[in-house]
């Protein structure tokens, strides 16, 4: 009995023996890698981290501020390579870090390798909306434009709201002449802000860049927008460019009265009505505007060409009267008389000339010199009538044959039916003796 206790007690401590010896060289056996992730090891990691991680993005933040590119690359290498982001996220926060390790690789013009950065950054941060804008601009610099495209389409996946995005990624597509593609997500804007102006007008010229039809585009928001009248201006636009003045004018006109204080509207309502001869309309339009505001030159003159089109001198220079008024010494409005005399001189001219004839050339003359004295480049005959002034303009010859009554009073007028709408009278010259 004893020998058999004795035995059973040797037994067991020879299996606890091998039990250790076997633990022993299981140790021994563990791979070097999981031994540098003991417990022990990690610490001694940690303790580096704790040491260098600090010191280097503060060394990275001055280099970054004093642009010292390649030092800043040198610094945030060694921060990736030490995993600073895994070890404190407050610290060394991970966007941070990659987003600034490619910047300086930018600035450095090696936007191949912060492609490879961000590449990197987005193993980690696959989610991070500003990592890929980097990487897309990136791949931009280095005429990727495939690349950057479909870094965009993966962001509007990832933040579907944001509209700033979406009209970068249709920015792409125009430029890559994907109208189709760009059609798409301007319409996926307008589904999120349905009064998106910008969206509204890229989208009419992506259709109309697509060979397809924008009108319908711009009918369409105007209708389910009618109180934004700017929407009403655009699509006026757009049936005067396809010469529809017809279906345009009712546009204007509905604008107007939501708004009679547009100026604006009042423009294009005239000139619409002036591209299909309704010359009334368009001087009616004119004279609301410049009801609107009574100093506008430009306005004067304008209303003045549409009567003078219309072959009403007497309106034609009442309104040329006006700029001159508003301004005698202003170019426009000078040139403006010039060409209304001109014009109706050159209307009512008899063969051979008669003395009224001679009197308004002379005046036109007389307007064409002060306009072109003053920087008047548009219509004007001075050049030519200098030149025949003998013939056409009223001059010493024609006061040598004067009533003495003119003499007397050194005053000339007209006298005749055809210009009773002249309103101004020529003075005798010094050399007229």
């Amino acid at each position: 009995m004893v020998c058999e206790k004795e035995t059973k007690v040797i037994m067991e401590k020879i299996k606890l023996y091998f039990i250790v010896l076997g633990v022993f060289f299981l140790v021994l056996c563990v791979p070097p890698d999981t031994v540098n992730q003991s417990l022990q090891d990690k610490k001694e990691l940690d303790s580096l981290r704790n040491l260098r991680c600090p010191r280097l993005m503060s060394s990275a933040a001055e280099y970054y501020r004093n642009r010292d590119w390649r030092q800043t690359v040198k610094i945030y290498k060694e921060i990736t390579n030490l995993d600073c982001d895994e070890w404190n996220p407050i610290y060394a926060p991970p966007q941070e870090i990659y987003q600034y390790y490619a910047i300086a690789y930018e600035q450095m013009g090696r936007f191949d390798s912060s492609e490879n950065v961000l590449l990197d950054g987005l193993q980690k941060l696959p989610n991070n909306v500003d990592l890929r804008k980097r990487l897309a601009y990136s791949y931009k610099k280095q005429g990727k434009y495939e690349q950057e495209i479909i870094e965009y389409e993966r962001l509007v996946e990832m933040v579907p709201e944001e509209i700033s995005i979406m009209n970068d990624l249709s920015k792409l597509y125009k430029e890559n002449d994907r109208y189709d593609d760009q059609i798409f997500i301007l319409e996926k804007i307008l589904t999120l802000d349905g009064s998106n102006e910008i969206a509204q007008s890229e989208l009419a010229m992506a259709f109309e860049n697509s060979g397809k039809d924008p009108l319908d585009v711009y009918r369409k928001r105007y209708e389910d927008n009618p109180d934004n009248l700017s929407y009403g201006l655009d699509y006026a636009d757009r049936l005067n460019q396809v010469e529809r003045q017809e279906d345009a004018i009712p546009i204007l006109k509905e604008v107007i009265r939501q708004d009679p204080s547009s100026k604006l509207a009042y423009r294009k309502l005239a000139e619409s009505s002036i591209s299909i001869d309704a010359l009334e309309d368009a001087a009616r339009a004119y004279e609301e505007l410049f009801k609107i505001d009574p100093r506008d030159i430009k306005v004067a003159i304008s209303i003045s060409d549409v009567y003078l089109e219309n072959n009403d001198y007497r309106q034609a220079i009442k309104w040329a009267d006006k700029a001159t008024t508003l301004d005698s010494k202003n170019a426009e409005a000078l040139g403006q008389k010039g060409k209304v005399y001109y014009y109706g001189w050159d209307n009512f001219r008899q063969n051979p000339f008669t003395n009224d004839d001679r009197i308004v050339a002379k005046l036109s003359y007389n307007y064409f010199v002060k306009a072109v004295e003053k920087g008047y480049r548009g219509f004007e005959k001075i050049n030519w009538m200098k030149e025949n002034e003998k013939d056409i303009l009223y001059g010493r010859a024609q006061w040598f044959m004067a009533i003495d009554k003119v003499k007397r009073s050194r005053i000339i007028s007209t006298t005749t039916a055809d210009y009773e709408w002249v309103n101004e009278t020529l003075k005798a010259e010094e050399g007229w003796k």
